[in-house]
């Protein structure tokens, strides 16, 4: 079975893309709602987690209190590594049971979501890396009219993720997606062809 990520930047259409190839029968794993996952009551992650950023990052029911946790782990470059450190083994190892269970299904192409795919682990264990761009102001816009932000945030949250350029030199595939739905489900399709 191949397996083949989907990266991109906040507001490049992404999910659109991800959704596109779900409705069409491929196993689709989401890499960003796993990490959700490792943060809800009950996960091994988060004794973890309060060890090192505060038993307060927790309240007496087990919720991680987000904004809480990320403004500690956030703070200093250490913390942002020590986050990483303890979520993302957990992270890869839940993938890789879904991309099991894919292929005991018999799928011979399975797609893995994830903004954060570059640079990390993961990148080698995908053959191929499709990723979705789109123009600056369009992403800008997007992300906006998604999360009811002000453009300002909007451009400060792209700024802070990884380069376009960096994506573009990793990634096998590129799909630029500055039109409507039914020109991104004709881009994807064509990508679909080449894997």
């Amino acid at each position: 079975m191949k397996v083949v990520g989907i990266t991109g930047r906040s507001g490049c259409g992404k999910s659109s893309a991800t959704k596109f190839l779900a409705g069409q029968g491929y196993p689709c794993i989401d890499a960003d709602l796993i990490a959700r996952e490792m943060l809800l009551p009950g996960s091994p992650c988060i004794a973890q987690l309060q060890e090192k950023f505060g038993a307060d990052i927790a309240d007496e029911n087990g919720n991680v209190r987000r904004r809480l946790l990320a403004d500690r782990a956030f703070a200093t470059p250490a913390g942002t590594r020590a986050l990483t450190a303890i979520t993302q083994p957990e992270i890869l190892h839940r993938i890789e049971t879904r991309l099991q269970e894919a292929e005991q299904g018999g799928a011979e192409l399975a797609f893995v979501d994830g903004a954060v795919i570059v640079g990390t682990p993961f990148e080698a264990r995908c053959d191929a890396l499709v990723l979705i761009s789109a123009p600056y102001d369009t992403s800008v816009a997007r992300i906006c009219a998604r999360d009811g932000i002000a453009p300002e945030m909007a451009r400060r949250r792209l700024d802070a993720q990884t380069p376009i350029e960096t994506l573009r030199a990793a990634a096998t595939h590129e799909v630029v997606n500055d039109g409507t739905a039914e020109q991104l489900a004709e881009k994807m399709h064509a990508v679909l062809q080449q894997l």
